[in-house]
């Protein structure tokens, strides 16, 4: 199963400071949860074929070995500390849960 996170930061958010607590915080401390098999963040650099700007700046890929297992990861008190510190950043992210056809 695969979350695809996608957001855009808060007002006045440093995009630099944003990648930076990713880098360091963020991607170490979700790929180390037990029922996480793969996480990344992109950076949105553009549309495909448009010239039109993209509704959002970053999404996130968290590839899951389960939703039970990830849902009880994600309750411990070291990742809801991460979790505040992202939404912090984000503005509202949108997560999609989703399974391979």
């Amino acid at each position: 199963m695969r979350i695809i996170v996608l957001f855009n930061l808060k007002p006045g958010v440093d995009p630099a400071a944003y990648e930076q607590w990713a880098r360091t915080t963020d991607m170490p401390g979700v790929r180390a949860l037990a029922s996480v098999s793969d996480f990344r963040v992109h950076r949105v650099t553009g549309l495909l074929g448009s010239e039109a700007a993209s509704p959002y700046a970053y999404a996130e890929t968290i590839d899951i070995v389960g939703l039970d297992p990830f849902l009880a990861d994600v309750a411990s008190e070291a990742v809801q500390k991460v979790a505040a510190e992202f939404q912090a950043f984000a503005d509202a992210p949108l997560f999609l849960l989703t399974e391979d056809l």
